[in-house]
């Protein structure tokens, strides 16, 4: 198949907020080098139809067109469905000329077993034949029936996800859920998995075929020091330097923050250089682009919040709006990824950028009793 060229650059994001920072005041940020759109699109939700896949692919070219440079998916999501509505998103404004390669940021994850909807198979049949009898997996790597971080199998999600979304080079790739290993390995063996895992990140970028990676993110980060999950993003750093030296490509963060789900910002459950801190500060620290998932709690934050908010906000039309205000507001992020698969969501959604985002003095009102 034919690949998009490119990748996105430091001259790319701001010749693509230049279009747009205008009528969006605050709005993007710039971190290693590129120019991010506060709100990114995420594409977890949806059924697994093609009229869901339509929309998608209309939300994305909708999003650039408005002002949204940053799109978040991941291969497993709605069974590898939701990369080529993206995929085919980005291909239609390359072409009609609304967007070059190189204003657009993709995000994608890799660490899950990822069924492929279009094929006619059962999953088990499906990974016996594709993953399995080709020596992609081995049995004792994959942990959780679900999840693995072996470096044959990420090199070949790598390739799967570049196809999908039809993209010479992806611009970051995390590893997904990584604490999932810890269910059933030791913490040491998690780090020797961890360093395999890392090395092949560290050559798809050699090659050209990502630009930077990560790790995305549910608990991993979060989780109390004592919780089997708990991951150290010092610790995962640390990894990255010790395999790619210190100009290493770990460059990127993803976890859920929202106001039912605060402790990344609010709870000190990371050390950075013998002292703890919350998730954002350490995150910030080590120079990383920070993005939040599930800034709408999937729709559970869109309505019904206390009163205070719009008090607090009250240039904002809706709790949704509210909601995705506390997020890109929060001092250290980057991006508030906001599921959106409809174009009512993003208008109303990316309605939110119209405002400049809360100063760090009207911020802190909201944490003062």
């Amino acid at each position: 198949m034919m690949f998009i060229q490119g990748f996105a650059t430091p001259a790319g994001t701001e010749r693509y907020r230049q279009r747009h920072a205008e009528r969006l005041p605050g709005h993007y940020r710039q971190s290693k080098g590129l120019w991010v759109a506060s709100i990114g699109l995420g594409t977890y939700l949806a059924d697994p139809t093609q009229e869901a896949d339509d929309r998608y692919t209309e939300t994305a070219v909708l999003a650039a067109q408005a002002g949204i440079n940053i799109f978040d998916t991941a291969i497993n999501y709605r069974n590898m469905r939701s990369e080529r509505a993206i995929g085919r998103g980005i291909a239609k404004l390359i072409e009609s000329g609304v967007a070059q390669r190189d204003e657009i940021i993709v995000a994608t994850k890799g660490g899950f077993l990822a069924y492929d909807d279009e094929t006619s198979e059962d999953p088990a049949a499906y990974f016996q034949k594709t993953l399995v009898k080709p020596g992609i997996i081995q049995p004792e790597e994959i942990v959780a029936g679900c999840h693995t971080i072996s470096p044959r199998f990420l090199a070949n999600q790598i390739d799967v996800s570049r196809r999908n979304l039809g993209l010479a080079t992806l611009d970051i790739y995390y590893l997904h859920n990584p604490e999932t290993q810890l269910r059933e390995v030791t913490h040491d063996e998690f780090l020797h998995r961890l360093r395999r895992a890392v090395a092949v990140l560290e050559q798809a970028v050699a090659d050209g075929k990502i630009r930077m990676y990560g790790t995305a993110t549910w608990n991993g980060y979060r989780a109390a020091a004592d919780s089997p999950e708990a991951n150290s993003l010092e610790e995962v750093v640390g990894v990255a330097r010790e395999v790619g030296g210190e100009k290493h490509h770990f460059g990127a963060v993803q976890f859920p923050l929202n106001i039912a789900m605060p402790e990344a910002l609010s709870t000190n459950t990371q050390t950075l250089r013998g002292r703890k801190f919350p998730l954002v500060h350490v995150a910030r620290e080590l120079g990383l682009m920070a993005f939040a998932s599930a800034s709408l709690l999937q729709s559970h934050l869109a309505n019904g919040l206390p009163a205070e908010f719009q008090q607090w906000m009250p240039d904002l039309k809706t709790d949704a709006q509210r909601a995705i205000q506390f997020v890109r507001s929060t001092p250290g992020i980057t991006c508030a990824l906001v599921g959106m698969s409809r174009r009512e969501h993003l208008v109303e959604n990316l309605g939110t950028a119209y405002v400049p985002p809360m100063a760090l003095s009207e911020y802190r009102k909201m944490f003062q009793k």
